[in-house]
């Protein structure tokens, strides 16, 4: 696939932004911060569930940016990015960038099993003939899946966002806690910046959404804990998580997570658990519950997300949003 083409000064001025049904209360605060509005389009359902989609702006030499996180429902709200960059592209766009702030169909991202489909490699694919000429991510489950894109990726971290959030809350004698192993790195890095020592969860996963704690390596007695993961599910690990740090002894246990996936009964455990405080950003929306829910705290990544977007647009470096 030809690389994208750049952003010239002729058209540099043509930013534009749109969005589906998604997460539309993240666009408009993007666009809040860029000083814009967002751009009109009409995404419909017909009563047999097909989508119809048109966008009611010229978009011609534009620089586009779709915001569209493939959260639930999930084949809706990916189908709806799709048919928006088609769209995009048949009336003559510069260039369109699709802005996941949740990718969904990232935890499928190998063969872990006879006969499955690599389905995170199969949704880039389809992301990129629908017409994307980058993307710009935020806390990819898996890192690797930025190379199943043949086009430009961006994978943002949240982790600035929570640590500014914790710093001046940092309880004392903090432990930051890794839910498992393949999420060591990711928490290695917030104990770094929070000045803190690690812990890390050895878990045994028997089938998909459960999971049994096996034992904790690291000190956690007489320790508050900060459980850090880039997403929550059924919150069936992460409640587990939080008995196993209490009964050996920690003081109390706090968690903290991108992606508030909070399907099936993860509310209900979050709020009936030991846990003290759930720190989530709102690449999701909340449900209604989630939003009653007195443990769960809700982080903005609407100006990390529009930083980025100016960057790209004016073709700056965004590499000072990692640190």
């Amino acid at each position: 696939m030809a690389a994208p083409k750049p952003v010239t000064a002729m058209n540099r001025g043509k930013l534009k932004i749109f969005s589906g049904n998604a997460n539309p209360h993240l666009t408009e605060e993007i666009c809040r911060e860029l000083g814009m509005e967002a751009g009109h389009a009409a995404v419909k359902q017909f009563s047999d569930g097909e989508i119809y989609l048109q966008v009611q702006e010229n978009v011609r030499g534009a620089d586009v940016f779709v915001v569209q996180p493939t959260c639930t429902p999930v084949d809706r709200n990916l189908m709806e990015l799709l048919l928006m960059m088609d769209a995009l592209k048949r009336a003559s766009a510069e260039r369109i960038t699709a802005v996941l702030p949740y990718y969904g169909y990232a935890r499928q991202d190998r063969k872990d099993k006879p006969r499955v489909p690599i389905s995170a490699k199969l949704v880039a694919s389809m992301i990129e003939l629908a017409g994307a000429d980058r993307v710009l991510a935020l806390d990819l489950h898996a890192a690797q899946i930025q190379g199943f894109f043949e086009v430009p990726v961006d994978n943002l971290f949240a982790a600035p966002v929570m640590i500014d959030y914790f710093k001046p809350r940092r309880p004392e004698h903090l432990t930051v806690v890794s839910p498992d192993a393949g999420g060591v790195e990711r928490a290695r890095a917030f104990a770094k910046r929070l000045h803190a020592p690690l812990a890390i969860i050895d878990k045994r996963r028997e089938e998909a959404n459960v999971a049994e704690v096996m034992h904790i390596i690291g000190r956690v007695k007489d320790r508050n804990c900060l459980i850090v993961d880039d997403l929550i599910d059924t919150a069936g690990t992460l409640v587990k998580a939080t008995d196993a740090l209490l009964d050996k002894g920690a003081t109390s246990v706090m968690a903290c997570a991108t992606h508030a996936v909070l399907s099936g009964p993860a509310v209900e455990r979050i709020a009936k658990s030991r846990l003290k405080e759930v720190v989530l950003c709102n690449s999701i929306p909340l449900s209604e519950a989630a939003q009653k829910c007195a443990k769960i705290r809700q982080l903005s990544v609407g100006p990390l997300l529009a930083t980025a977007i100016q960057s790209i647009h004016e073709e700056t470096s965004i590499s000072i949003l990692f640190h």
